[in-house]
């Protein structure tokens, strides 16, 4: 698969218009992720380990670094699951993980995107990932018999 642009962190206009869903409750983190070989820690290079890891363990490191701060502004890991190719989607494409994080509301979660604290251990996220997509959802109520409707 030849993939010309990486998506590792939100653009302005992305940050807006999950802004201006006005989510009600809580939300669900769909993050799908490709791993680097190798970690590239040439970014921080004061935060990269003696010797080269792989990417699955940069983002290991970068998850034992998130968790409490996710947990403490009111978010928790729901699932993690190992990924490889898509059953249906372009041939060739695959996701090494996929992680579903929920937040208590879009505010905890902005919140938690924006603490210094959590920002400081993002590197190893960045030194992991080839390539992510981040999926903001939102409960979808199916009612037994009906047919489902969706809202925006």
């Amino acid at each position: 698969m030849t993939n010309t642009q990486a998506y590792l962190e939100p653009t302005q206009n992305a940050g807006r218009e999950f802004f201006s869903r006005n989510i009600a409750g809580s939300v669900v983190m769909l993050n799908l992720l490709r791993f680097k070989e190798i970690a590239d820690y040439s970014a921080h290079p004061a935060l990269a380990p003696a010797s080269p890891i792989s990417g699955a363990d940069a983002y290991r490191r970068y998850m034992d670094h998130t968790l409490p701060y996710l947990r403490a502004s009111g978010g928790d890991v729901l699932f993690v699951g190992r990924g490889g190719p898509l059953l249906i989607g372009p041939e060739g494409e695959r996701w090494d993980l996929a992680l579903l994080v929920v937040q208590s509301s879009a505010a905890s979660f902005l919140a938690f995107a924006g603490n210094q604290d959590y920002l400081a251990g993002t590197c190893h996220r960045t030194a992991a990932l080839e390539d992510s997509r981040l999926l903001p959802l939102t409960d979808w109520q199916l009612s037994p018999g009906a047919t489902p409707t969706l809202t925006r």
